[in-house]
């Protein structure tokens, strides 16, 4: 079900890494959480942010709730869609409801993040 070519936080953020770039967005588990997204706050393209930093917010209809980046990396590009159709999110979070997109400025900050194995397992946990 969990896609095993992302990398995932303890926060429910995923990351999809090709070469020096990076897609992030949130998971499955996530948006069955929150509902259904009405709205979402994203970042300019060209701003920096550093790993476990705010870039931006998702509101849903039960709640508001912070996006954190699971690593550094400056916005090469912005989901624009999901501006008039945030609830792509809820349709397809690791597809079409994709976030943003950066370039790497550590590579080596991934070790700390759960493989889909770990994450599902997590999540599991984190129902019960």
């Amino acid at each position: 079900m969990t896609p095993d070519d992302l990398l995932f936080t303890k926060e429910h953020e995923w990351l999809r890494i090709l070469g020096e770039t990076a897609t992030i967005g949130i998971s499955d588990h996530a948006q069955k959480e929150l509902g259904e997204i009405v709205y979402i706050e994203l970042p300019k393209p060209g701003m920096k942010f550093n790993s476990g930093e705010s870039f931006g917010s998702v509101e849903s209809v039960k709640a508001v709730s912070e996006l954190f980046i699971p690593v550094s990396g400056e916005i090469v590009e912005i989901n624009e869609e999901l501006g008039a159709a945030p609830e792509k999110i809820n349709e397809e979070p690791y597809g079409a409801g994709w976030m943003i997109r950066i370039r790497l400025l550590n590579q080596g900050e991934t070790g700390d993040l759960m493989s889909a194995e770990e994450y599902d397992e997590y999540a599991a946990e984190e129902k019960d």
